[in-house]
C-alpha cells in the first residue's frame, strides 16, 4: 500500500475513529485502526471493539492499493503532531512508514486478517438536522449517570415515533429531556432504545458538525443503533437494561414560578459555591423581585449574592447541589430560565424561555433539591 493524503483530513479522521478504540483492549488487534485503500480515490479508516464501530472516508491519492492495521492511539498522536503538509503512508512488509515533510515514523503493523468485520448498518428509520441532533444529545447527556454498576442510568433513552423524537437521561439526582420533530422514513416507526450516553455524545458531536442531516438506523432486535453523517458512520451496541419510568417523576403542576436571566445566575452560583465544600449545597431564597444565593457557614466561610427575579407564588427557600444546577442551566441554550417549584423538598423543573417568558426548545431539566438543615 502506498498513498498520499492531506494532513488535516487524516488527523481529524484518525482522531475520531481512535476514540472508539479501548485503552486496554482484551485482544491487541482491537486497539488498532484499519486503513483501507482498496477502492476508488479514498482512504477508509475504521475502528471496532465489538461494542462501538466508527468509520470515516477521506480523499486520498492511491498509488498502490492495500490495507494495513496499526495502533489507533499511537497513530492519532502522530497524525495530530505532524506539520500541515501532505502525508505519505507506505506499507513495507510488517511495517508502515509515515512521512510528512522532514518527519518520518515507522510503525509495526498487526495482522489484518485477525481484525473483526465491522457490523453492517441497520435499517434506516429517519433523519434529523445535524446541528439539532448534536445540541439535543449534549443537553441530555449532562444528566446521564457514570456508575457502571447501574447500567440503566448510564444511557440515553431514545424514543422514536411518527411525530417526534425524545431523548431522556437520569442519574437519580437529576433528569434531562429533549423533544423535537424529525423525519421518520415511514409512519410506522415506534421504538424506544437505550444507548450508552458516552458513545452517543461522542458520535453526535462530530456527526452533527458541518451541516447536513444525521441519518438514524436501528435494529432493536439485534441491539444496534447506527448513525451516519458528514462522511462518517458509527454503530453502537444498545444497553440491555430497563430505563426508569421517568414520566411519573415529572411534576404536573407548580405552586411557585420564577424567571431569571441565565448568565448572571450562572456567574453568581460559581462565585458563592467557592466556599461550599464538595457535596454541600447552594441555597436559593426567592422573594418578591429578589433571589438571594447563599453558601457555606461559619466554619468554612460564607458567601451571599442577590439577583433580580420575577416571582409568581409564595416566597420559597430551596437548596441544590451547585454542580448539578450549573449543568442544567448550561444546557438550556437560552437567555432566560423558568424555574418551577412545588415545595422545598420536591423536584424542581428548569426550562428555557425567552425574555418575555415564552418556553422554547422543547427541553426540561428536573433537579432534586438538597434537604435544608433543620
Amino acid at each position: 500500500m502506498k498513498i498520499r493524503v492531506e494532513h488535516d483530513g487524516l488527523a481529524d479522521a484518525v482522531s475520531w475513529v481512535a476514540r472508539s478504540v479501548p485503552a486496554r483492549p482484551p485482544v491487541p488487534v482491537l486497539g488498532g485502526v484499519l486503513l483501507d485503500a482498496t477502492s476508488g480515490d479514498a482512504l477508509t479508516i475504521s475502528g471496532f471493539d465489538y461494542e462501538v464501530s466508527a468509520q470515516v472516508t477521506v480523499d486520498a491519492v492511491i498509488e498502490t492499493p492495500g490495507k494495513t492495521l496499526v495502533s489507533g492511539r499511537l497513530l492519532a498522536d502522530i497524525t495530530k503532531a505532524l506539520p500541515n503538509r501532505p502525508v505519505d503512508i507506505t506499507v513495507d512488509g510488517a511495517r508502515v512508514a509515515i512521512t510528512c515533510g522532514s518527519a518520518k515514523f515507522s510503525l509495526p503493523t498487526m495482522p489484518v486478517e485477525d481484525y473483526p468485520e465491522l457490523p453492517a448498518m441497520p435499517d434506516h428509520v429517519g433523519s434529523v438536522p445535524g446541528d439539532l441532533f448534536s445540541e439535543a444529545v449534549a443537553q441530555v447527556a449532562v444528566a446521564a449517570g457514570k456508575d457502571e454498576t447501574l447500567p440503566m442510568l448510564t444511557g440515553i433513552r431514545v424514543e422514536l415515533n411518527a411525530d417526534q423524537l425524545t431523548m431522556v437521561a437520569t442519574d437519580r439526582f437529576r433528569l434531562a429531556m429533549r423533544e423535537f420533530s424529525w423525519e421518520p422514513s415511514n409512519s410506522t416507526v415506534d421504538s424506544a432504545v437505550l444507548v450508552p450516553a458516552k458513545s452517543l455524545a461522542d458520535s453526535a458531536k462530530t456527526l452533527g458538525s458541518g451541516g447536513g442531516n444525521v441519518e438514524i438506523s436501528l435494529a432493536s432486535g439485534d441491539g444496534l443503533l447506527g448513525l451516519a453523517g458528514n462522511n462518517r458512520r458509527n454503530t453502537t451496541r444498545l444497553l440491555d437494561a430497563e430505563f426508569p419510568k421517568y414520566r411519573q417523576l415529572l411534576p404536573t403542576e407548580s405552586a411557585v414560578t420564577a424567571q431569571v436571566e441565565v448568565a448572571p445566575l450562572v456567574e453568581a452560583i460559581r462565585r458563592v459555591s467557592l466556599v461550599a465544600e464538595r457535596g454541600t449545597q447552594v441555597r436559593l431564597e426567592f422573594t418578591a423581585g429578589l433571589l438571594r444565593l447563599t453558601a457555606g457557614g461559619d466554619d468554612e466561610g460564607s458567601a451571599e449574592e442577590e439577583l433580580p427575579v420575577e416571582l409568581a407564588g409564595e416566597e420559597l427557600t430551596i437548596a441544590f447541589n451547585p454542580h448539578y444546577l450549573l449543568d442544567g442551566l448550561g444546557a438550556l441554550k437560552s437567555s432566560h430560565a423558568k424555574m418551577l417549584f412545588t415545595t422545598a423538598n420536591r423536584p424542581a423543573l428548569i426550562k428555557p424561555v425567552t425574555e418575555d417568558g415564552e418556553e422554547t426548545g422543547g427541553y426540561l431539566y428536573l433537579l432534586m433539591p438538597v434537604r435544608l438543615p433543620g
